[in-house]
């Protein structure tokens, strides 16, 4: 979490005290960094709109990022002004926007997957599984806890996803014996630590630590998918067993795609990706596979429809008549 910058190191801490979360934090120190390193190391005190405005026209004319990319930049940048430098932006900005065209999504058949699952190690299995099984974003899966899984209704709570949503997704019933088992051995985790007079118990929300201050010792507050190893909370310093961490699920996943041979461009957002379109392949309606995704607009959901569609709108080439 710290950096070499004294000033990137009080925004840091800043941001900890608030209860920020750790992602949000090193997303804005990195577009706040590379703004300054943009103006050539001079500090944001000095700068302003106009400074901003270079910048974020920078990132489009030069960087081609998307419009989603460069919205997180302007985030990152307002909250450095209203918060650190106690000076607000100009409302109306007049900045270049992105106007890049999103990618259409990598899908794989569904022998893809499962050529892709039979290659991943028993550590790794699940968790794609469930990626796919019920299209959770990586960290989504990553964060899970175990009373997360509710077995009655062969459903998962998903809670603060992207844009701090809450939803419910569905179960593959085929993974249910596996996630017993998984239940089974973070309890023994939990057991092994309680013992551990350092142990000071799973990281749990603020407000909910407070409301519940027994619960980070309970199972069902337990990560699914623990850490093998007990590590340093950097907010407090206390020992805990963090979640795995998504640089091992991304590596498990390219090791098992190179292993099958399949040459397309897979990460682990392509098994949300190709949830999405077999979904909506079986005849889900869209609004379905909406709700599932957690999009907060259909049109976001829509692209998967264009998957579906061999050619242009379905429409047969000439040269099949031949």
């Amino acid at each position: 979490m710290k950096t070499q910058s004294p000033f990137l190191n009080y925004i840091s801490d800043y941001m900890l005290v608030r209860q920020y979360s750790l992602r949000t934090i090193n997303t804005y120190l990195k577009w706040i960094a590379s703004y300054i390193h943009f103006h050539k190391k001079r500090h944001p005190a000095s700068m302003g709109n106009n400074e901003v405005v270079s910048y974020l026209d920078y990132l489009v004319l030069t960087k081609n990022v998307a419009p989603k990319t460069q919205a997180t930049a302007l985030n990152a940048l307002v909250f450095l002004y209203k918060h650190i430098i106690k000076n607000e932006l100009c409302l109306d900005l007049t900045f270049i926007r992105s106007k890049r065209q999103p990618k259409l999504p990598i899908v794989m058949t569904p022998e893809e997957v499962k050529v892709l699952m039979s290659h991943l190690s028993k550590r790794y299995y699940l968790i794609a599984g469930l990626m796919y099984g019920s299209g959770l974003r990586l960290m989504e899966a990553v964060q899970l806890r175990v009373q997360d899984i509710d077995f009655d209704y062969k459903s998962i709570r998903i809670w603060n996803g992207k844009g701090n949503k809450n939803r419910i997704v569905t179960l593959a019933t085929e993974l249910i014996p596996l996630l017993r088992n998984q239940i089974a051995q973070v309890d023994e985790y939990l057991q092994l630590d309680s013992h551990n007079e350092q142990y000071a118990g799973v990281w749990m929300p603020h407000a909910l630590a407070k409301k519940y201050p027994a619960a980070n010792t309970s199972l069902g507050w337990q990560y699914l998918f623990p850490s093998h190893q007990l590590s340093t909370d950097p907010e407090t310093g206390e020992i805990r067993r963090h979640h795995f961490h998504q640089t091992g699920v991304r590596k498990a996943i390219k090791k098992a795609v190179r292993m099958a041979k399949l040459t397309k461009l897979i990460t682990p957002h392509t098994l949300r990706h190709s949830f999405a379109t077999h979904l909506l392949q079986s005849g889900a309606d869209i609004r379905t596979v909406q709700s599932q995704l957690g999009h907060s607009d259909v049109k976001t959901t829509q692209i998967y429809t264009h998957v579906l569609q061999q050619g242009a709108n379905g429409v047969i080439s000439p040269f099949s008549r031949l």
